[in-house]
């Protein structure tokens, strides 16, 4: 079928195609989802199990281990995390990629584990759980606001808050809202256990009142001729008066005794707190508004700021709503600068077409690049592939090779008609002869992407749209190219004849020399190849490692840790110091804290910090995300002077998935205090290395317990056991819930506790008395114990596959590479001795990246083959693909010598543009070396078919390859897309120059075309 003469003759079919693609990109530029990153599923639950009184140590044998044996029985189970905690396990569940490749097969999971989970329940010991299984804690606030109200009460400023949360969850697009650091309001009921004594009444009797005073109980229902009227008796308590004259029995001089009589009833909040916030100083909470799964975020965020703007009258004077994270304002600056980026490189494309193909020529080519990028949005539609990061820089580094194919066709169409030959002939026979060719090219183009694209890794989901995005595009503009461009030719384009015997031109001419040239001294040359490759691989040691890129977020991050048991209370002054110090900084703007764990999950790449009354966090904005380098080496070392207690951490944001700590040695076993041992050798050599910050383990301190030693005989000669003891302790120290009090649609709880005498007196525990049913009196706790020690204990116990593992942890230092921190701390980690049944596994960045490079190295091979493959089917020949492949080392060349000059890392975007680069090279290698075929075939002299197709491809080539240049060059300025753009730039750079010069060569050593006659 002649593809050509059929779009030339369906012309007016083919412009109403034009017309759809036009619109249809239009429409879908409007439609597409937006985000700043690419929506990718975080495959991780945690169930987490409730065990109170026990100690770290007993949750990880009696409950955790129980939890992990029903987990580990799943097999779409990747990898099991615990930390046990005093009275609480946690057990994190991270599912493997193949299994759950969607957030539907891995809901189903999901069920499947909380039927497992379900069955555990049964082994589990008395007083342990219910497990609880939480597979939503990823879940991502796109808009994250801190409300604060100086004058008004918590209770008061949760309330607006609260009306704000149910008021946004309404407004389109909104999936969920949810809400921190508010304060859990309480009724303390402060009984002393001398007044009860004295009064002749029974701390039980007076709890079993209290917990049916609100109870909501059926009263029956009465017949009324036709009808049945319900009977609804008025609530004993329906107010706090009400509550605090609530009888409750009679005292031992039979007068009626009142809850008031006996107990102090506060209305408090629940101390202490797990977690604080505040923002620029004041005390907030947080409100976190998400947004639906592939919704367009930047619509819903416009969504919510209208409606808060209609109940801006409903918002209490001195209350404000204060914007820690903004994603959509973020999202939609990020896309204008992509599309800036992308309308950059369309017009740098296209004024390289009209300066060296002319203006028809480049009008012709630019409308078939523009045809392509509508089909590609409307595909990107279909496929539900939104507009970010990823998949909006995979369009700008395709714009330069969306033209070869045009380029190709509109050059070897405009060469036969200035050669007079006609015109609808010429087109015909220009796609006929390159239809193939340029398929092979094209699909060898989009096989070198095929490695991040089937990357089984989390990286590879991360950047996964890159390679759909250059596929769907790709091969859009090959089909483009040989049906619109011919008829676009056929319609526009005009040349003048050229004349018999016309000269080349001065380039033209002045390559065909040097070709001739190189042919002639085809040794000398190929051993100056050899020695460029040379000293580029040389050069490699030049070029600094590196994982991923940092982030143009005005934001950074300060995090503290103090010693593990360290009460949230001290740790919210030390937070508030740091925050005062941080303000004074003139580049500061505001600064958001929290205290006792991280925030909301306000974009993917931020990973909270788990529940830890010794943790706080700063993150502070800046006017301008270029001050943050500065502040971040300036804060680092002030504060670790200033804060010598701390553990202080000052970090910038990266781009792509990761989070945590960067350098983590685990050394796993079985004892903990061996573990311990060795963690302290590790992080005695991690302190003396200056090039590390923060260095920490994630057991923590051991942290000083109370342990009253029961005497188990008195005990049971009372009438008591331990447990009525622990219920004394525990009431008289933290309080007991007993029921609640049901206020409008609050339920508060009832909490009884000793009054604040008894609680903060000094041997509080001693004088602590116990009711006694066979003594029938008040018995001291002193003599049920015979003695109270204090004893150093694990708060955290954590272990990784059932496998007790405590983590090391260090970052590098402000200035410092995290792979030249990491490689001279790591020998001397590796030469501590290891006990038998102990080993050592490097985690933290060294691990992300090797799990990204080997999903990478994985996948890369089946790209290659399928890269080879095609271009030895495409020759029918294996000389012509080794000459093409022969070429691809020398991208080495290029691609040094640009990361050199802009001191730029080879990190992970930076291999994919490699990966990218050799797709490029061979698809301009098979152009030439298929047009010097074709002139051998049709009875030209060997040496004079491939000089005179070397000549006559010289300037396709290097146009597509300029076009590619250029057109990736305004992502320079993009730190994600930096290394990639470098890599491509130079690479192709130096590559195009050299293809020139090898691929003839090795085409004329290869196929034994004679050398030139001198």
């Amino acid at each position: 079928m002649d593809i050509a003469r059929y779009s030339i003759a369906k012309r007016t079919s083919v412009w109403v195609i034009i017309c759809l693609l036009l619109l249809g990109g239009y429409l879908s530029y409007q439609q597409l989802g937006r985000f700043e990153d690419p929506e990718f599923v975080i495959r991780q639950a945690v169930v987490i199990t409730p065990y109170p009184g026990a100690t770290a140590k007993e949750v990880a044998d009696e409950v955790t281990d129980v939890i992990e044996s029903a987990v580990q029985a799943l097999q779409e189970v990747k990898e099991v995390k615990s930390v046990s905690k005093q009275g609480m396990s946690e057990v994190t569940v991270e599912i493997d990629l193949q299994f759950a490749r969607s957030k539907g097969e891995l809901d189903q999971v999901w069920d499947k584990l909380r039927r497992k989970i379900g069955d555990a329940q049964r082994q589990l010991p008395k007083g342990a759980g219910p497990a609880i299984v939480n597979d939503d804690f990823s879940d991502v606030y796109a808009l994250f606001y801190a409300v604060t109200g100086p004058g008004y009460s918590d209770k008061q400023l949760y309330d607006y808050v609260d009306f704000l949360s149910k008021e946004l969850a309404l407004v389109d697009g909104v999936a969920k809202t949810a809400i921190m650091a508010n304060r859990q309001e309480e009724i303390y009921l402060e009984f002393s256990a001398e007044r009860l004594a004295a009064l002749g009444m029974n701390a039980q009797q007076i709890f079993s009142v209290l917990q049916k005073q609100n109870l909501v109980t059926v009263a029956g229902e009465l017949p009324a001729g036709n009808m049945r009227l319900p009977v609804i008796p008025q609530s004993a308590v329906s107010s706090l008066d009400a509550l605090k004259n609530l009888p409750l029995g009679l005292g031992n001089q039979g007068q009626i005794l009142r809850l008031s009589d006996v107990a102090n009833v506060v209305r408090g909040y629940k101390e202490p707190m797990s977690l604080m916030m505040t923002y620029n100083g004041e005390s907030a909470i947080g409100l976190g508004i998400s947004n639906i799964s592939g919704g367009n975020v930047v619509n819903m965020g416009d969504a919510v700021k209208a409606r808060l703007a209609e109940l801006e009258n409903q918002r209490p004077i001195g209350m404000e709503l204060n914007v820690v994270s903004m994603q959509s304002d973020s999202v939609k600056a990020s896309v204008a600068n992509f599309v800036d980026n992308l309308i950059a490189a369309v017009v740098i494309v296209f004024v390289v077409l009209l300066l060296f193909m002319g203006v028809r020529s480049g009008v012709i080519i630019g409308f078939v690049l523009l045809l392509t990028v509508s089909g590609t949005l409307i595909i990107m539609l279909m496929d539900d592939i939104a507009m970010q990061r990823i998949s909006l820089g995979a369009l700008i580094i395709a714009l330069g090779m969306l033209v070869d194919n045009a380029i190709v066709v509109t050059d070897g169409v405009l060469v036969k008609l200035q050669q007079g030959e006609e015109r609808e002939k010429a087109i015909s026979e220009v796609v006929n002869a390159t239809v193939w060719p340029l398929l092979g090219g094209t699909v060898v183009g989009i096989l070198a992407f095929s490695a991040i694209g089937l990357s089984p890794s989390d990286m590879g989901e991360y950047a996964g749209s890159l390679f759909w995005v250059i596929l769907y595009s790709m091969l859009l503009s090959w089909v483009f190219s040989v049906t619109i461009t011919p008829l676009l030719c056929h319609q526009f384009l005009q040349v003048k004849q050229q004349a018999a015997g016309q000269s080349e031109g001065k380039v033209l001419g002045a390559y065909r020399s040097m070709l001739m040239w190189v042919l002639g001294n085809r040794i000398l040359t190929g051993l100056g190849l050899i020695g460029l490759l040379a000293l580029a691989l040389f050069g490699m040691r030049l070029v600094p490692p590196g994982f991923m890129p940092e982030s143009q977020r005005p934001q950074f991050v300060v995090d503290v840790y103090l010693p593990q048991g360290t009460d949230i209370n001290y740790t919210h002054t030390v937070v508030g110091r740091i925050s005062d110090e941080v303000a004074k900084e003139a580049a500061v703007t505001g600064i958001t804290s929290f205290t006792g764990g991280g925030g909301l999950r306000f974009m993917l790449t931020y990973s909270p910090e788990p529940r830890n009354p010794a943790y706080g966090q700063l993150l502070i904005d800046v006017d301008d995300y270029q001050n943050i380098a500065a502040l971040v080496v300036k804060l680092q070392q002030q504060l670790s002077e200033n804060y010598p207690d701390a553990s202080i951490k000052v970090w910038k944001f990266m781009l792509g998935r990761g989070g945590g700590k960067k350098i983590e040695a685990g050394f796993s076993g079985p004892d903990p205090r061996v573990l311990r041992e060795l963690a302290e050798q590790a992080k005695a050599l991690m302190l003396q290395n200056p090039q590390l910050i923060a260095v920490q383990d994630d057991w923590r301190q051991q942290v000083p317990v109370l342990v009253p030693k029961y005497d188990q005989a008195v005990v049971q000669q009372l009438g008591l056991t331990s447990v009525e003891l622990n219920q004394a302790l525990t009431q008289m120290l933290s309080g007991t819930t007993i029921g609640s009090y049901r206020e409008g649609d609050d339920l508060i709880p009832l909490v009884v506790r000793a009054p604040e005498s008894e609680r903060r007196f000094e041997r509080a525990i001693e004088s602590l008395q116990v009711y006694s049913p066979v003594a029938g009196r008040q018995v001291p706790l002193s003599e049920m114990t015979s003695d109270i020690a204090v004893e150093w204990q694990d708060a955290i116990v954590r272990r990784i596959d059932r496998q007790p593992t405590i983590l090391v942890q260090a970052d590098p230092a402000p200035g410092v590479l995290t792979n030249e921190a990491f490689n001279r701390v790591r020998p001397e980690i590796e030469a501590i001795a290891l006990p038998p049944g102990y080993r050592l596994t490097w985690y933290g960045e060294y691990k992300a990246s090797n799990d990204a490079n080997e999903g990478l190295a994985s996948s890369a091979p089946f790209g290659f083959a399928a890269m080879i493959l095609a271009v030895v089917f495409m020759f029918n020949a294996l000389r012509q693909p080794l000459v093409i492949w022969l070429t691809v080392p020398l991208a080495v060349i290029g691609v040094v010598v640009g990361l050199v000059l802009f001191n730029t890392a080879f990190e992970f975007m930076a291999i994919l543009g490699f990966l990218s680069l050799i797709g490029m090279m061979v698809k301009n290698a098979i152009v030439l070396v298929d047009q010097a075929d074709s002139d051998i075939r049709a009875g030209a002299a060997p040496l004079d078919g491939l000089v005179q197709a070397s000549v006559s491809r010289a300037r396709p080539v290097v146009l597509g390859a300029l076009t590619t240049i250029l057109g990736v060059a305004p992502l320079i300025m993009d730190p994600f897309f930096k290394s990639m753009a470098v890599t491509i730039m130079f690479g192709l750079l130096f590559a195009t120059a050299l293809t020139l010069i090898v691929i003839p060569l090795l085409y004329a050593a290869l196929l034994r075309v004679p050398a030139p006659t001198r």
